[in-house]
Parts: C-alpha cells; structure tokens; sequence
C-alpha cells in the first residue's frame, strides 16, 4: 500500500529488456536502506526490487504491466516518481494508493495560475473508470483531488511544492500519465453494477 505522497523523483539508470520484460535500473538516494522483495511505486506503478548495488535497485515490468502503463515510454536518463510502501501506523497524508495502474491518460492541458498549475488529462471511456468532484486521484504516483470531473477527463491544481517535487515540473500537453482511480469509488461502482 501507498499513500501517493512522492519520497524521491529519481533517474532511470538502464532499461534493459528480456523477451517481453522490461528491467529498469533506477539511482535513488534511498537505494542502501532497499532490500530484495521491497514494492515501490514507480510513477505509481508497484513493482518489486530484484537486485541492488549501493547506487542502483533494479524491478522488472512485464508485459501486461507495460502494455497499461507509460514504463515502456521511458529512457535512459528520463525521471520518475518514486514511493516506498507504507509502514503500519505512520500517518496516511495522500490516500489509500494501490500501486495498481487501472488505465493511462493524456495531458491535454497545462495552465499557469498565478502561482501554481492546472493540469488537464483525458483517458478512454470505455474502461468505465470515473472521477468525481474533490474525490482522490493518482497521477504517475501522485495523490491529487480531482476538479472539473466530467466523463472521460478531469482537471487537477498543482502547489509548488508539488510541482518541484514531482515530475509535473517537467509534464506538458500530450504527455502520458499513469492514472489509479480511487478504490473505495472502483468498489462502490462495482456494487452499483449488481443492483
């Protein structure tokens, strides 16, 4: 479990594939506390260390996880969200955050607002996924309150902090991101569907 709250943006050291594997190679200042087995959200995206030296870990993403996410979009030097996953009885300062990637989206929208950012996304209806008014979202790992929800794109106000802290410094329109919709929203949706 994650809380969205990102711990590091770090560099993306080597991608190397294997059959239809993706294994990235990340250099995060956290990496000497890892260990192997450890999840850690990378643009929200959990996956598992497989190896480690002092200044790199290595997680491998598979096809199914490359075909829903933007990991495959990813270079040698591009950065990344990163989070370790929650200890039990810390505060929960964003919300509850999976690691589970349900669908990706577009930004279609980037706004300077007087001190902070208005970033706009669209992503495929066909999913069924739903965003509501003040309701939880995760962008690339990022725990954020959704404003202007409509149907198939919503619009989410970037703080500075968060804007230096995160990869939104560097988002701009066309982009790809990483979303995970709110669970206890995919729950309700789902026990909607059987009434």
């Amino acid at each position: 479990m994650f809380t969205g709250i990102i711990e590091e943006v770090a560099e993306v050291v080597e991608l190397t594939r294997e059959n239809n594997n993706l294994h990235l190679s990340i250099k995060a200042k956290f990496t000497p506390e890892l260990r192997i087995d450890q999840s850690i959200a990378h643009n929200g995206v959990c996956l598992t260390v497989v190896s480690l030296d002092e200044a790199r870990y290595t997680v491998t993403a598979i096809k199914e996880t490359l075909s829903k996410t933007n990991l495959d979009q990813l270079k040698k030097g591009s950065t990344i969200n990163l989070e370790r996953g929650m200890k039990l009885g810390d505060r929960m300062d964003g919300h509850i955050v999976q690691g589970h990637v349900d669908q990706t989206a577009i930004c279609i929208a980037v706004e300077e607002a007087g001190g902070s950012w208005n970033f706009t996304f669209e992503y495929d209806p066909e999913l069924e996924n739903v965003t509501i008014e003040k309701g939880s979202i995760t962008v690339n790992g990022v725990s954020l309150t959704v404003v202007n929800s409509a149907k198939n794109k919503f619009s989410v106000s970037i703080i500075p902090y968060t804007y230096e802290h995160t990869t939104f410094k560097t988002l701009k329109t066309g982009d790809l991101v990483n979303l995970e919709f709110d669970v206890i929203g995919k729950y309700v949706k789902r026990i909607s569907e059987f009434r």
